[in-house]
């Protein structure tokens, strides 16, 4: 039996860009511990199929909806439909996101609003958009996902970077904003996780760079962030919030 302070029976959770990756192991996360998920994506068929893996084994219920972030009436279509659905949410996890690499002088104009829009943007729309129902309920769990390079950097990456940053940012103040309510907001600031986006980007000498920096002298599986998420959604991390939590391996201690 799991612990009372990591249950999340009763309660309902929305996780963006669930369809694979860190989002589909934190939704999975969420199921195993007892919640209704809610999962969105660009992509209806894996979409579809995250959701049956999520769910499998378990009875709580998952429901999906195709969303593109860039787009502000999305945004508010999706915080409506999974209140419908769900009836609440009470856990939200702003974790879509994209990275198009750019040298700060090579930065278009188009790369740089999109990236802003579905990187931070969309967190506010959505965040702004569902926490009434946190605050009547004098329960809620904001989650953003920032990353390693929200409190570092790397060559090309400004765009991401900057708006990675700036959501450790909106997570402090909203921190503020929300405490008296009984939410907590904060982000997870992965850092050298397998995934789809890192696996595009970098090539086999990079990999085995990043791997090599962790203490740990590896990557980390997506589900290696099921945990810490768990935690922050839970009233395990009732007294957290305003925070960048760092899930890398122990790589920002090697700074040699």
């Amino acid at each position: 039996m799991s612990s009372p302070l990591f249950d999340l029976s009763g309660k309902c959770a929305l996780v963006t860009g669930g369809s694979k990756g860190l989002g589909k192991a934190m939704a999975r996360g969420f199921a195993e511990a007892g919640a209704d998920v809610f999962i969105s994506s660009r992509n209806a068929d894996e979409l579809n199929a995250a959701a049956a893996e999520i769910g499998e084994g378990l009875t709580v219920k998952v429901e999906w909806m195709v969303a593109d972030m860039a787009d502000r009436a999305q945004v508010k279509a999706l915080a409506a439909e999974a209140e419908k659905r769900l009836g609440k949410v009470d856990i939200l996890v702003n974790n879509a996101g994209i990275n198009n690499p750019q040298a700060i002088d090579e930065i278009t104009d188009e790369v740089w609003d999109r990236n802003v829009e579905v990187d931070l943007t969309s967190v506010m729309a959505l965040t702004r958009a569902l926490v009434p129902g946190m605050k009547q309920r004098k329960w809620g769990r904001v989650i953003h996902t920032s990353s390693v390079l929200g409190v570092g950097g790397r060559l090309k990456r400004n765009v991401y970077c900057a708006c990675k940053a700036a959501l450790i940012g909106l997570a402090r103040a909203s921190a503020l904003d929300l405490g008296p309510y009984g939410i907590t907001v904060n982000c997870l600031c992965p850092g050298p996780f397998l995934t789809d986006m890192p696996g595009k980007l970098l090539n086999d000498e990079e990999k085995k760079y990043f791997a090599d920096r962790t203490a740990v002298k590896r990557w980390a599986a997506p589900r290696e962030l099921a945990g810490p998420a768990l935690m922050l959604a839970s009233e395990a991390g009732s007294y957290i919030t305003g925070q960048g939590i760092v899930v890398d391996g122990g790589a920002a201690v090697n700074i040699l």
